[in-house]
C-alpha cells in the first residue's frame, strides 16, 4: 500500500532556528499517529511543517505521492490536509452554521453529518462563535476541518485546557472519526493516556528528533519509553485479590 503521508529527512523551524531535524515519518491511508513529547520538543512545529507554515531546512513532504515540499499552505489544504490548530481559529463573528458552510467542500462530511457527530453544535448552530464555550469552539474547529473533506486530519492538542467531561466527548468523537470512519490523522498530544487508545502508532519527540517510534498498543502495554522521555509514571496493576 502506498503511503498517504511521507516525510523524508525533514528539517524545519522559524527564522534562523531549526526546531525539528531529519524527521522520517510514514502514514498509511486510514492510519492515525500520536505525536507525543514534553512542551517545547517540536510537536507543533512538526504539524506546522506538514501544513507548510515553517521555514524549510531540508527533506521532502509528500501526500498521496504528490510532492508538497515547496507548496504554499493553501495548496496543501487543497491537496487534502485538514488542520485544527491549538488556537482553533474559528470565525467568532460568524454563527456556527456560517463557520461550517463558509468552508464546506463536496464529500462525505456534510454539515448535517458533523451535526450528528457533535449534537451540541446543532443545538448552537445559530450562536456566534464568540458565544461558544472552549469545548464547543474545539468541536467547531474539528467540524470545520471535517467539512473540508480532507484526506488527512491534523489535530494539535485537541483536549488542552478543557473540562474532563468535554475531553471524554471529544475523545469519543475522535475515536469514531478515526476508527469507524477511517480518517487518517496525526494527533499532537502532551498527555499520552488520552490519545493512545485512539491511534494506531505513536512517536515521541525530544529536542526536535524522533526518539521512539512504534505501535500505540506497545506503549500502552509497556510504558517504559513514556517514563523515560515524558516522565509518565505507569499505573500499577492491582494485586490479585486486592479489595477496592
Amino acid at each position: 500500500m502506498s503511503d498517504l503521508l511521507n516525510l523524508h529527512q525533514v528539517s524545519a523551524g522559524y527564522g534562523d532556528a531549526t526546531v525539528i531535524s531529519r524527521i522520517d515519518l510514514r502514514l498509511q491511508p486510514g492510519e492515525a499517529l500520536a505525536v507525543l513529547g514534553r512542551n517545547g520538543t517540536g510537536k507543533t512545529t512538526l504539524l506546522n511543517t506538514i501544513i507548510g507554515v515553517t521555514r524549510h531546512r531540508g527533506g521532502t513532504v509528500t501526500l498521496a505521492g504528490r510532492d508538497l515540499t515547496g507548496a504554499r499552505p493553501d495548496r496543501r489544504a487543497l491537496a487534502g490536509i485538514g488542520w485544527v490548530p491549538q488556537e482553533r481559529n474559528i470565525f467568532k463573528s460568524l454563527t456556527v452554521e456560517e463557520n461550517l458552510t463558509a468552508v464546506a467542500r463536496p464529500g462525505l462530511w456534510t454539515v448535517g453529518r458533523v451535526y450528528e457527530m457533535f449534537p451540541r453544535l446543532k443545538e448552537r448552530r445559530a450562536n456566534m462563535g464568540s458565544q461558544l464555550s472552549g469545548g464547543e469552539q474545539q468541536m467547531l474547529a474539528i467540524a470545520r476541518a471535517l467539512v473540508l473533506n480532507p484526506r488527512l486530519l491534523l489535530l494539535d492538542e485537541p483536549t488542552e485546557g478543557l473540562a474532563p467531561i468535554i475531553v471524554e466527548e471529544l475523545l469519543a468523537a475522535m475515536k469514531r472519526i478515526i476508527r469507524n470512519e477511517g480518517m487518517s490523522a496525526v494527533v499532537v498530544e502532551q498527555h499520552a493516556q488520552k490519545v493512545l487508545g485512539v491511534t494506531d502508532s505513536a512517536i515521541i519527540l525530544d529536542r526536535g528528533t524522533i526518539v521512539h517510534a512504534g505501535s500505540s498498543r506497545s506503549l500502552i502495554d509497556d510504558p517504559a519509553p513514556l517514563e523515560q522521555h515524558l516522565g509518565v509514571t505507569a499505573r500499577k496493576k492491582p494485586r490479585q485479590g486486592a479489595i477496592h
